[in-house]
Order: structure tokens, then C-alpha cells, then sequence
């Protein structure tokens, strides 16, 4: 008599298997991890010097700060610069650059009669003059073997950007079949939902706040006297990607806390008495994950809080009846949220950083 093993029910998920068919299928998903990461690391580190492009690119756009109302000079000798000088008054008394604060200033070789001479002149390029507020600084190696690290500390991290999608759908091929029907269809909407609010947050990081975290930086290292013109390599690599990474994975927190909701482990009540332990989270994360000031942490902090609100209240919004009345609170509130967030962007656009770091 032939044997056959029974479907599995509408609300069940894979075919029932042993323990060590369970271990086996783990042993596999570990093999493709590592050679999935291993084979991206490889990539990357072949096109190192690419990527050490991409992950500088937020220190380029960071801006530098001058005291007082002095003028800045930008000398530059063909297409090279020689640097940023800031007058004083006798010299921009004597000089006469005119009335803006940043200035180029060109210095080419000039023949008067027989003799060449250094000359110079007011380069007009306003793009030559807003170098000057481009932060300076140069990531250096301070030993023979500091080179290879960062390569390896790049292919590193590059590796696993690279190679998060396929190390996901492993891990998701491992864990579904453990999964019924239904708690199927809400991990497959949070892997949605949660993947662009990963690149949200990883876009924000990488283009909002990372620049004002570098310029905080450098600005709070000239307040108390110590110079800032070199960083460390491998230590700038690695407060960059564990800032993005940080930050991509505190705007996952909604999808995972609400799909917790959807399969019963968590509850509204849960989650609202939870709300003063978030803050301090929050809080903690922005002190671990950012530069050790308080403006680029509330600026990790606000964004943060106010995703947890919103599943707080969307969590709030599945408990209730009257679904339509529900729905009319829920949009004020994420209204009210989205309007918190527009305005703190525009402050920072329009005004910048408070006066205590731009002096």
C-alpha cells in the first residue's frame, strides 16, 4: 500500500518535517549566506575605491563655519587650490576684495617685460568662493598595514548592502514554511512596506543628517581648541555605516512592532504603555549611533518618536468599531506628525543649525 503524506491545511504552511531535516535546511541556509556574502565582499572589494567614493560623498557636502564677519579667501593656482584664509581687518582694509564674505582669488603667473611674475585677481566664480564653507578634511592611514583594513572594512560593509536582498529571501525560504496562511500574508506586506522604509531612512541619514553630524563634528573639535583637518579612515567608515545602518534600521520599527500586532503578539494597550520606555530608547540610540551632541541626536530622536506614534495609533486604529470615525482621527494625527517633520526639515534648511554650531 502506497504511502502519502496529508496536505497541509488552509491555515497551516510547509509540509511537517523532523528535527533534523529542520537542522539540515538551517546547514544549507548558512552555506548561502556566507557564499552570498563572501561573493558581494568580493565586488566590493575590487571596486573599493567606489565605494570609499559613495560613503565620503556626505563628508563633501558637510559646510564649515567662520566667526566674525572677516572675509574668506579661496586662493587657488590653476586648478589647484592652495587653500582658505581668512583676512584680517588690515588686510581686508588693505586688500579691497569687495563687499562679499567669500572670495576667490586666482593667482597666475603675469610677463612685465622680460620678467614673470606671480600675479593675481578676483576670480568671479561664486563656486570658487563656496568652496571655502566645504569642510577640509583628509581621511588618512597611520600605519603600512591601515590600507588594507579599510579595503577590507569596506568590503565589509558594501558586501552587505549588496547582498541583503538574496541573504533575505534565504532567511524568508528558511522561516515560511514554519508560518501559517495568514501570518504569510502579513510578513510578505511588511517586507514590502518595511524595504522602503529602510531607504527612507537610510536616504534621510545619508543626505539630511549625516552632513550636519560631520559638520557638528569638526565645529564642536575647533571649540575647544583641537584640530580637525585629519580624521582616521577606518573610524570615519565606521561611524558612517553604522549611522546609516542604524538609522535604516530604527525606521524599520513600525513594520515590525505592527506586524507583531497583526499575528497577536503585541496590543494597542501594550504598545501605548510602552510609549515613555521608547523615548528613552530613542533617545539612547540617537546618543550611541550619532556624534556624541545633542542637536544631531534630537535630530535622530524626533523622527524616530514620531514613527513609533504612528503605530501606536495605527495599532489603536485595527481595535476600534466605528472604523470611518477611527479613520478621521487617525489622519489628523498623522497629519500633525507629517507637519512636525516638514517643519523641523524646513528649520534646518532655511536657518540651519543653532548659533552655538555655526560659531
Amino acid at each position: 500500500m502506497a504511502e502519502f503524506s496529508p496536505e497541509p491545511p488552509d491555515d497551516e504552511g510547509g509540509p511537517v518535517k523532523s528535527f533534523l531535516e529542520h537542522l539540515e535546511d538551517f546547514r544549507w541556509v548558512l552555506v548561502k549566506l556566507s557564499a552570498a556574502l563572501a561573493l558581494s565582499m568580493l565586488i566590493c572589494l575590487v571596486g573599493a575605491n567606489y565605494v570609499m567614493s559613495i560613503i565620503k560623498w556626505p563628508l563633501t557636502q558637510a559646510t564649515t563655519s567662520y566667526p566674525g564677519t572677516n572675509q574668506v579667501v579661496t586662493v587657488s593656482f590653476g586648478t589647484n587650490q592652495l587653500g582658505h584664509f581668512e583676512l584680517s581687518d588690515a588686510q581686508q582694509n588693505s586688500l579691497n576684495l569687495g563687499t562679499n564674505r567669500f572670495v576667490g582669488v586666482t593667482v597666475e603667473p603675469i610677463q612685465i617685460g622680460t620678467n614673470q611674475v606671480l600675479g593675481w585677481h578676483v576670480d568671479p566664480d561664486s563656486k570658487t568662493a563656496s568652496e571655502a564653507q566645504r569642510m577640509q578634511i583628509d581621511l588618512v592611514n597611520l600605519s603600512p598595514a591601515g590600507g588594507f583594513f579599510v579595503a577590507i572594512q569596506l568590503a565589509f560593509y558594501g558586501g552587505l548592502v549588496l547582498a541583503a536582498p538574496f541573504m533575505l529571501f534565504f532567511i524568508i525560504s528558511f522561516i515560511f514554511p514554519a508560518l501559517k496562511i495568514r501570518e504569510q500574508k502579513y510578513v510578505y506586506r511588511a517586507m514590502f512596506i518595511g524595504g522602503g522604509l529602510f531607504l527612507v531612512g537610510i536616504s534621510f541619514c545619508y543626505f539630511v543628517l549625516m552632513p550636519i553630524a560631520l559638520a557638528a563634528s569638526q565645529r564642536y573639535s575647533n571649540w575647544l581648541g583641537l584640530g580637525a583637518s585629519q580624521w582616521r579612515a577606518e573610524e570615519y567608515i565606521s561611524f558612517v555605516c553604522r549611522f546609516l545602518l542604524g538609522m535604516g534600521l530604527g525606521f524599520e520599527l513600525p513594520v515590525v512592532i505592527l506586524t507583531l500586532v497583526k499575528i497577536g503578539v503585541l496590543s494597542h494597550q501594550t504598545l501605548a504603555k510602552a510609549r515613555r520606555y521608547m523615548i528613552v530608547i530613542n533617545l539612547i540610540l540617537g546618543a550611541v549611533l550619532t556624534t556624541p551632541e545633542v542637536v544631531t541626536q534630537l535630530l535622530m530622536f524626533v523622527p524616530l518618536q514620531c514613527l513609533y506614534e504612528i503605530t501606536v495609533w495605527v495599532s489603536w486604529y485595527w481595535d476600534q468599531p466605528d472604523r470611518a470615525k477611527a479613520r478621521r482621527r487617525l489622519l489628523s494625527v498623522l497629519v500633525l506628525v507629517l507637519l512636525v517633520i516638514g517643519g523641523l526639515a524646513w528649520v534646518i534648511h532655511h536657518y540651519g543649525l543653532p548659533s552655538f554650531w555655526r560659531h
